[in-house]
């Protein structure tokens, strides 16, 4: 595969610069430089050999370049400059993933593993990898995937913990190439956690295998941003509209207006594709119809709430006893944002505290007007996302 001469991480980090979209930052540019060569490495890999049968040939080890585990405070651009390398990465087998959900997805599949039969695991998995769900695990994820792309990663169930050292050391064998975002370094991963010295070897082997490289600097670059701006505008009418379009704006540097600037986004939730009809740089857009209207549940908003930082709820109604069903999902929607530390920012039609004020679940719903009021507070938005 030969590289395009124009289209890295580098290029288009400099492309954000020269439309004002980013300011110049040193630690940015030493990052996007270490991103840009592992690109380039990528470009020129061989994808690993498989067998007549179609299984991944055996050994010991693939030889492939080391990942890197990019670490720093919050708002520093860790997830901007990682999301440009993964656009870049002209290879189709990769994936970009909150680190929550692939957790989430991995245990999934280790109990979806535990129910098939002998055969089935055979079939499934080859040969080889049948009788231990984190080799058969590692073997399925690197046949879709020969990067990975890890947001937000952080360790904090001893589940997770016992998982991640076996898996990781697999993936690393298979050729797959990990690219990780923190908010901690590697030695402050699962600290003071249960059986944590069982855990140690995974941070070596990260320290090992990785390029682990610290984003600091001094400034939080999403709350500059936010800071300032107001989070729930009322009523519903021509100038909210506009006000939050500027909102987006400034958070983005997009016009929420114009589809040429801001694209659409749709990814899988249980199988089920859930479509965004706005989004930039970690923002989102919604109606408040298209998420408490429509049958959706927990598992949809805990998708967005790891996929984005920054969530916009348009046009939220006040809401009648005939409403119940909208202000529940409203009610677990908030929650999930707020348990996430997502910034939202929305329009409705009156205070929350007259957003549901009678009906089943009016007295619950107390926690979600506090909760509203909270996520407008200075020490709420400067709080880093699901963390």
């Amino acid at each position: 595969m030969s590289k395009p001469e124009t289209s890295g991480p580098l290029a288009l980090y400099k492309a954000h610069l020269a439309k004002g979209e980013l300011q110049k930052d040193a630690t940015q540019a030493a990052i996007i430089e270490k991103l840009e060569g592992l690109y380039q490495t990528l470009c020129f890999l061989k994808p690993p050999r498989k067998s007549f049968l179609g299984f991944r040939k055996k050994e010991s080890h693939v030889d492939c370049p080391k990942g890197i585990y990019i670490f720093g405070d919050v708002g520093r651009g860790k997830s901007m400059l990682m999301d440009l390398f993964f656009e870049a990465v002209p290879i189709s087998e990769k994936r970009r993933v909150h680190f929550h959900q692939f957790m989430q997805d991995v245990h999934a599949k280790i109990h979806a593993w535990r129910k098939l039969t002998k055969q089935e695991k055979i079939k499934a998995f080859g040969p080889d990898d049948f009788d231990d769900p984190i080799p058969a695990l590692a073997n399925d994820l690197s046949k879709s995937a020969r990067l990975l792309c890890f947001d937000e990663f952080q360790v904090s169930d001893v589940a997770d913990a016992m998982i991640l050292g076996r898996l990781y050391e697999k993936l690393f064998e298979k050729g797959v190439v990990i690219v990780s975002t923190s908010n901690r370094p590697p030695d402050d991963l699962y600290k003071g956690g249960l059986n944590r010295d069982l855990f140690i070897p995974f941070i070596e082997m990260i320290k090992r295998d990785m390029d682990v490289t610290k984003l600091s600097g001094g400034k939080d670059y999403r709350y500059h941003r936010i800071k300032g701006l107001h989070t729930y505008y009322t009523p519903i009418n021509a100038e909210t509209t506009e006000a939050l379009r500027k909102v987006f704006w400034a958070l983005t540097d997009r016009d929420v207006g114009d589809p040429a600037t801001v694209p659409s986004d749709e990814f899988e939730v249980k199988g089920r594709a859930l479509f965004v009809p706005k989004a930039a740089m970690g923002a989102a857009v919604f109606s408040f119809k298209r998420l408490c209207v429509n049958p959706l549940g927990a598992a949809d908003y805990l998708a967005i709430a790891w996929r984005y930082h920054t969530v916009f709820v348009v046009a939220i109604p006040k809401m009648t006893k005939e409403n119940r069903n909208e202000a529940k999902r409203f009610v677990t929607l908030i929650d999930i944002l707020y348990e996430n530390n997502v910034k939202l920012f929305c329009s409705a039609e009156v205070s929350p505290e007259d957003l549901y004020p009678a009906g089943d679940g009016s007295f619950e719903f107390s926690r979600t007007v506090s909760r509203l009021h909270e996520m407008q507070s200075k020490e709420y938005l400067e709080k880093g996302h699901a963390v």
